[in-house]
């Protein structure tokens, strides 16, 4: 974790940065009303993980979101994580840069919180984290805009209030099925051959030694959580409004896979019901609807004697 941590600062230092630019990104996480414990688990783990955020209490409306740019000016925050459920199941997630934008709207999908992954590893709250992308960002335009947006967002900067001295995670972002998949990994250092005993000890060589006495050390990545998938689904040019300047039109919504569904069922039911009338009307109109050899006898009780 330090050598992690002195590396990049020692990297830092060898670029002159430009004078009187300061690295200002503070980013406002809130929700909207009807999220589910899983939803909220969810905001709360994203938060934990950054340190330059400020969390807010629930919106009321989910149609006048432009008000978002109000709130965040109010707070002086520069970024806007929204959360939005829908019908208590879909989960949306608006990511903005408020005043002037752009705004990526995402639908979540496969979200799994710390409390449910239940994964050894672990990081410092208040800790930097390694952003890392998928080459894939880099080849379409929109995708460029979504990596630009998570830079800012996740990217913890160095001069935020709680920030801890150290960068002990990392938070991959790669692109597979048109889907963005999300996960964090805790750095972790140990000696080499130090675990190792008998034989596997003895045949392993001698930890090689840097300058001035320090040992490499072997670096492994321990998933933390949580996990979640994001669909982009439009990209707005201003904050929360303006015209889409990208459209995802493989996304299918939700909603539209539910009434599928229940279409389906629907029409299985009814090819049922249509097969079952028609063999009774062709064994009727045949003669065939006799009980024991005799024909059967109506019920006087039936519909069809009582209203005849």
């Amino acid at each position: 974790m330090a050598a992690v941590y002195k590396t990049l600062s020692s990297a830092t230092k060898e670029e002159k940065p430009t004078e009187g630019r300061r690295n200002k990104q503070r980013v406002l996480i809130l929700s909207s009303r009807g999220v589910t414990y899983r939803h909220r688990h969810l905001l709360q783990d994203l938060a934990s993980l950054m340190p330059h955020s400020r969390k807010e209490a629930k919106l009321d409306t989910k149609t006048k979101l432009y008000q978002l740019n109000e709130l965040a000016e109010l707070y002086n925050c520069n970024n806007v994580l929204f959360f939005e459920a829908r019908k208590g199941k879909d989960l949306y997630a608006w990511v903005s840069k408020p005043p002037n934008g752009p705004t990526v709207k995402f639908h979540l999908q496969n979200i799994h919180t710390m409390e449910e992954l239940n994964f050894i590893g672990n990081c410092l709250k208040g800790s930097r984290p390694i952003l890392s992308f998928d080459a894939a960002f880099e080849k379409q335009a929109h995708l460029r805009v979504i990596k630009e947006l998570f830079t800012q967002i996740f990217g913890v900067p160095k001069t935020a209030r709680r920030v801890k001295p150290f960068v002990d995670h990392v938070m991959g972002f790669t692109i597979a099925d048109g889907k963005i998949w999300v996960r964090v990994y805790q750095i972790s250092e140990s000696e080499p051959g130090k675990k190792k005993t008998g034989e596997d000890a003895e045949a392993e060589p001698a930890p090689k030694k840097k300058s001035k006495g320090k040992t490499e050390l072997d670096v492994e990545l321990v998933e933390i959580g949580p996990r979640f998938v994001m669909t982009p689904i439009v990209i707005q040019e201003s904050s929360f409004g303006g015209p889409i300047i990208y459209e995802n039109k493989e996304f299918v919504s939700p909603n539209q896979i539910r009434s599928d569904l229940r279409k389906a069922k629907a029409s299985k039911y009814n090819r049922r019901t249509e097969a079952a009338l028609e063999n009774k009307l062709k064994r009727g109109d045949l003669g065939l609807n006799t009980h024991g050899g005799r024909k059967k006898e109506k019920d006087p009780l039936s519909d069809s004697v009582l209203f005849a």
